[in-house]
């Protein structure tokens, strides 16, 4: 499932910089969830020739992320702007009605980290 998930994530990112040939198959193999067999048929392809081609674009987009990190960049963005709104509901549901002074530190330094990141 997580190697689903990564091919997903990174098609999300890269995948208008494959051909169309590429995209189509590929996203019919893991959007579609189509055997390499249907594929192969639909195409009019070998299914070794889809294998092939998916394994291309699995290794082409992971060498754009290699290069660009914009999933992970992505990922981690992601990551922070959780964090800061955990710490804002956990100051909106405080029991004193006052605000930490800590909590608002914190909150400003994962949003410069954040800036930083983009």
């Amino acid at each position: 499932m997580e190697k689903i998930f990564e091919q997903g994530l990174l098609y999300d990112f890269y995948g208008e910089l494959l051909t169309e040939h590429q995209r189509r198959i590929y996203e019919e193999a893991v959007y579609n969830d189509m055997s390499l067999s249907e594929i192969a048929e639909e195409e009019g392809i070998s299914r070794q020739g889809v294998h092939d081609l998916i394994k291309r674009c699995d290794k082409i987009l992971s060498g754009y992320e290699e290069k660009l990190h914009l999933a992970a960049r992505f990922a981690e963005a992601k990551k922070t702007v959780g964090e800061a709104l955990k710490l804002t509901e956990a100051e909106l549901v405080s029991e004193d009605g006052e605000t930490s002074e800590d909590s608002l530190l914190e909150i400003k330094r994962l949003l410069n980290r954040l800036l930083e990141e983009l």
